[in-house]
């Protein structure tokens, strides 16, 4: 059952750790017991899971590993901007990785993160802290490894790996050789350092990127915020919109929802207004949101788009669109 102030991840983050579970043997079955996933939200691409659900799939991941040679390093190196979907593409916009990390550390509760993680300045030195005290015992070891790597990785990525790293400091000795990180990032790891961090070049994380476009960027934190408010709802508005990212989908209607949620349909509309949303409203946003994520990242035809969302033709796609942004899905595209 979801706790009241339980956060809300993306199922994409847990299809990586079964695709990772997979190439090291063990089926999804062991990985997804007592876990409460569907295999039908996995396959939607678009579901929300609750940590809990998700912690569970890492307890279930680590019992059946093999015990030497791979551990939470290993699976954080699987993850890349892709797979946070608007939260990666968002990173990847900003105009320096010193901007990137802010904008990442907003909106965190996107990413897979579990340590809390806060910026440092050390001399030349620019980098994160990364701090695994909340995360249950017997699960932290493992988490910071898989928060350190997915870092390693996506500064990389998003400084198409023209950063110059400064240290890779870890408080223990992680389950994974030096020579594995040096290979990296080009630089060997500290052991049994003050904090767990990565550094990189002061000078390095001021530099622009090139192709820098300002409007993209603040389009994309815009959607940021749209799914922190998803993840971040735990009110029946926040099950609602769970429900249409995940099994139910984008096109339920407003009895579908109500017999989903043990509720009379009355009962739904009126602990909605209470909550001040509307079902339909609901449903618009979650429509429009990913209407412009799939525009800007996708070559799928408006047909294609129309169908994913839930409508029943193009023509009622076309003219919602045109509703909430002024134009054709088209004309869109072609300006973004």
């Amino acid at each position: 059952m979801q706790h009241a102030d339980e956060k809300l991840h993306p199922v994409a983050i847990s299809q990586v750790m079964l695709n990772f579970a997979l190439r090291n043997g063990i089926d999804q079955q062991t990985c997804l017991l007592g876990t409460g996933i569907s295999e039908t939200e996995l396959s939607s691409g678009e579901g929300l899971v609750t940590r809990t659900q998700e912690m569970r799939l890492i307890e279930n991941l680590m019992l059946a590993l093999p015990e030497a040679g791979v551990g939470g390093f290993e699976l954080g190196l699987q993850y890349n901007l892709a797979t946070f979907g608007v939260w990666g593409f968002a990173l990847r916009t900003c105009k320096t990785l010193r901007e990137a990390v802010a904008l990442g550390l907003r909106y965190l509760p996107l990413s897979t993160a579990y340590c809390c993680i806060t910026v440092c300045e050390d001399g030349e030195a620019f980098g994160v802290v990364f701090d695994p005290d909340p995360i249950p015992p017997h699960l932290r070891q493992f988490l910071l490894e898989r928060d350190m790597a997915t870092a390693l990785n996506l500064v990389r990525e998003i400084t198409f790996q023209g950063v110059e790293f400064k240290g890779v400091e870890f408080t223990g000795e992680p389950d994974v050789s030096a020579s594995a990180i040096e290979s990296l990032c080009g630089i060997a790891p500290a052991f049994h350092a003050s904090a767990n961090r990565i550094l990189v070049n002061r000078a390095g994380a001021g530099q622009p990127f090139p192709g820098y476009d300002p409007v993209l960027t603040r389009l994309l934190e815009q959607q940021c915020q749209q799914r922190m408010d998803t993840v971040e709802n735990s009110g029946l508005a926040g099950k609602v919109r769970q429900k249409l990212l995940g099994e139910l989908g984008l096109g339920a209607t407003l009895n579908d929802m109500a017999s989903e949620l043990a509720l009379s349909t009355r009962s739904l509309r009126r602990k909605l207004e209470q909550e001040g949303a509307s079902y339909r409203d609901l449903v618009e946003e979650e429509r429009r949101q990913l209407a412009l994520q799939l525009l800007n990242t996708t070559t799928m035809k408006i047909e294609e788009l129309a169908a994913h969302l839930g409508y029943t033709d193009a023509g009622s796609f076309v003219r919602a669109f045109r509703r909430w942004e002024g134009c054709s899905p088209s004309a869109y595209r072609e300006k973004a």
